[in-house]
């Protein structure tokens, strides 16, 4: 059905190009390219064992966007799936405005020298893709991209409009080592570290990072602290749901991993400006990334299970309800299926999956989207059959966090 070039060889682009070697009817041609060949090539190779089928592989440099346009035409790909950094968002788009294919990423443009992320470099490029016919969706991972699908869906099935929302990403596994970040040390670093915002009556809301706790009972998984931290795809619900009087985001972390980001940041190991050292400059939080468990390296230690989903609440005709949608997914049966842990599984199988909706036409509308602006329901029946089945709940109340 369709060609698609995929960049980026880390654990979620391992997962999606696997997850779409398992879709031959839809992924009839697949191209895996990273700055470095080798991790291409073991990838390939496991999904020639694993599946039979083989993808190409080559090098290319994401930020080079003659390059990129080279590629994209040597591999006829008709979509391009970015599963690389957000630093190479844009470089990206506008290799697909020039070759003339459409584009699909997981996470919003975020500047390598400022830790700041957010969706008004990439929403900019709305007029440029719409005037010559092309699709850009943004975030299709798990958060952003399913957490906003669940929202739609249940504003489309259950809700007649979406008054509160709490996102909760709850990973209860364990890797067994002292300090291990579950995807990009780098992006995920960053993101713990920033200032936590929220949307509320019609503003954001700040804290200091990692200051607000609240227990949770996940389902399969048990009580888990939760923190408040900001997350991309708050600033697109409350956008694209205006309706929303507050949006929050909460993420699980261990008191390990709380108590060993302190010490990093207290020592200046976090920090992203240039500093000297022996004559030679370097970005602090990108060596400490390369001293740092690869997170693709992790899936046959992870055991334990993830709990991804959203509290929302909403008026209906019956008066106001409360629904619980959520997905759980277990490390070990992802690494027996593809050889990942849950975290890459959770976002590689969404990638796929909204590559799925792009080539079969289903997204097809020119332009840049968010998820939630789409419509859910032929991405939501995929994950049920991909491996990410989902539940929704009624809850008697929303949680008081």
């Amino acid at each position: 059905m369709g060609r698609v070039l995929v960049i980026g060889a880390g654990g979620v682009g391992a997962v999606a190009v696997m997850k779409m070697a398992m879709n031959p009817e839809i992924f009839t041609d697949i191209t895996l390219a990273s700055r470095t060949l080798s991790k291409c090539e073991d990838i390939a190779a496991n999904v020639r064992k694993r599946t039979g089928v083989t993808i190409k592989t080559t090098q290319v440099d994401a930020m080079d966007v003659a390059a990129t346009v080279a590629l994209i035409r040597e591999s006829g790909a008709e979509l391009l799936v970015n599963l690389a950094l957000p630093y190479q968002d844009l470089a990206l788009m506008d290799a697909c405005l020039e070759a003339g294919i459409h584009y699909l990423d997981t996470a919003n443009y975020e500047p390598e020298d400022d830790a700041k992320f957010e969706y008004s470099w990439q929403w900019a490029y709305q007029d440029r893709f719409k005037e010559a016919g092309l699709s850009a969706v943004l975030g299709s991972g798990f958060d952003p991209g399913v957490t906003s699908i669940f929202a739609a869906w249940v504003r489309k099935h259950k809700l007649d409009g979406i008054r509160l929302i709490d996102i909760l990403d709850c990973n209860g596994g364990d890797n067994g080592k002292p300090f291990a970040t579950n995807f990009n040390p780098e992006i995920n670093i960053r993101e713990v570290t920033a200032i936590a915002r929220h949307w509320e009556n019609g503003d954001w809301v700040e804290t200091p990072a990692m200051t607000r706790k609240v227990a949770f009972d996940f389902p399969e998984v048990g009580e888990k602290n939760m923190y408040l931290m900001y997350h991309e795809e708050l600033e697109s619900l409350k956008t694209h749901f205006p309706e929303v009087e507050r949006a929050r985001f909460w993420m699980t972390f261990g008191d390990a991993y709380i108590n060993h980001v302190t010490v990093l940041q207290n020592v200046g190991m976090t920090r992203i400006d240039p500093v000297m050292h022996e004559g030679q400059e370097i970005i602090p939080l990108q060596f400490l990334k390369s001293v740092l468990p690869d997170p693709s390296d992790l899936g046959e230690l992870t055991k334990g299970k993830t709990c991804i989903g959203d509290i929302i609440t909403g008026p209906t005709a019956e008066g106001e309800k409360t629904c619980y949608i959520y997905n759980i997914c277990d490390h070990e049966e992802c690494f027996a299926e593809v050889g990942s842990q849950a975290v890459a599984y959770t976002t590689g199988v969404p990638a796929m999956i909204g590559a799925a909706m792009m080539l079969k036409g289903i997204w097809k509308a020119p332009g840049v989207w968010n998820t939630e602006q789409l419509d859910p329901d032929a991405f939501m029946d995929m994950l049920n059959t991909n491996g990410l089945p989902w539940q929704v709940v009624e809850l008697d109340a929303h949680p008081v966090f």
